[in-house]
C-alpha cells in the first residue's frame, strides 16, 4: 500500500500588529469606552500599545474604513469616534444589495413583510406611544402642507415611516428594519424626483389618500390597537410600493449615486425628530 503523502506542517500566522490594535480599539469604541467622542492622541496610543507609529496609523485607517472613526490631520488633529447607526448600516447593506444585483421589487417584498411589525410593537408600548404622539402629529401636519410638491411630499411621508421604525422598542428588530427602510426610502426619493421631472408623479388625490393611510396607522398606534396598526401599515405599504415598482421595479438597488448616498447617510437624529433633511439637488 502506497505511503500517505506527508505535508509540511503549516506555521501559524499571527494577525498583523495593526489588526490587533484595531481589534482592541474597535471593542473599546463599541463598548462605549470613548464616550467623549475622541480617541486619545496618537502619541498616547503609541505609548499605551508600546508600538511604533506606522502600525498605529494603519490600525486607525482600518477603523476609519469601517466608519468607526474620522481621522483629522494637522495641529488640531485627532480621531473622532462614530458609533454605528442606521445610516452606516444601511449604506453597507445597500452596497451589498447593489453588488448582488438585487432589484427593487425584491427589496420591496422584504420591507412589506417586516416594517408593519414596527407599527404593532409601537402600539403595544405605552411609553413609545407617548414619545411618538407629538412627533407623528407634527409630521402629519408637515406632510399635509407638502401635498402637490411630489419630492417634498415623498420626503416628509417617508419620515413618518422612519419615525415609527426608529421608535420600535425591540432593539434588534429596530436596527434590522431601520436599515431596510432607510434603503427603501432612498430609492423612493430617487423615484419621486424622476417621476416628478417626467410628470408621472401620483396626483394630489393619491397623495391625500396616502396621507389618510398614515393618519389611520397613527390612530392605531396611538390608540394602542396593535392589530389595526399592523394591518393598515401592510396594506398602505403594498399600495405605495406599487407606484414605484410599476416604473422602477426591475431596477437594481442604488447605493452609489450621489442622491442615494445622501439618503442612506441621512443623519439619524433628523430621522428620529421627524425634521426634514436638506433636500437633495435635482
Amino acid at each position: 500500500m502506497a505511503a500517505e503523502p506527508v505535508f509540511p506542517r503549516r506555521r501559524r500566522v499571527q494577525p498583523r500588529l495593526a489588526e490587533l490594535i484595531a481589534a482592541e480599539l474597535r471593542e473599546q469604541i463599541l463598548n462605549g469606552v470613548h464616550d467623549g467622542g475622541e480617541l486619545p492622541k496618537q502619541e498616547d496610543l503609541v505609548a499605551r500599545f508600546g508600538v511604533s507609529a506606522p502600525p498605529l496609523r494603519e490600525a486607525l485607517r482600518i477603523l476609519e474604513g469601517e466608519g468607526l472613526i474620522t481621522v483629522r490631520r494637522g495641529k488640531a488633529g485627532g480621531a473622532a469616534v462614530h458609533m454605528p447607526d442606521g445610516g452606516s448600516i444601511a449604506h453597507a447593506m445597500g452596497m451589498a444589495l447593489q453588488g448582488g444585483q438585487v432589484r427593487l421589487a425584491d427589496l420591496a417584498a422584504s420591507v412589506v413583510l417586516v416594517e408593519p411589525l414596527c407599527s404593532s410593537l409601537c402600539a403595544s408600548d405605552e411609553a413609545v406611544r407617548s414619545a411618538l404622539r407629538p412627533l407623528i402629529e407634527s409630521n402629519l401636519e408637515r406632510t399635509a402642507e407638502a401635498v402637490g410638491d411630489g419630492p417634498a411630499f415623498t420626503r416628509r411621508a417617508r419620515r413618518f415611516h422612519d419615525l415609527v421604525v426608529a421608535h420600535t422598542p425591540v432593539a434588534s428588530t429596530r436596527i434590522m428594519v431601520r436599515s431596510m427602510v432607510t434603503i427603501w426610502s432612498a430609492q423612493e426619493e430617487i423615484w419621486a424626483h424622476e417621476a416628478s421631472d417626467r410628470g408621472r408623479y401620483p396626483t394630489t388625490a393619491l397623495q391625500r389618500k396616502a396621507l389618510g393611510a398614515h393618519r389611520r396607522i397613527a390612530d392605531g398606534i396611538l390608540d394602542g390597537d396593535a392589530g389595526a396598526a399592523e394591518r393598515i401599515a401592510r396594506e398602505h405599504l403594498g399600495a405605495t410600493q406599487r407606484a414605484v415598482l410599476a416604473q422602477f421595479g426591475d431596477r437594481i438597488v442604488d447605493a452609489s449615486s450621489e442622491r442615494a448616498v445622501r439618503g442612506l447617510r441621512d443623519p439619524a437624529a433628523r430621522r428620529v425628530s421627524g425634521a426634514d433633511p436638506a433636500p437633495a439637488g435635482r
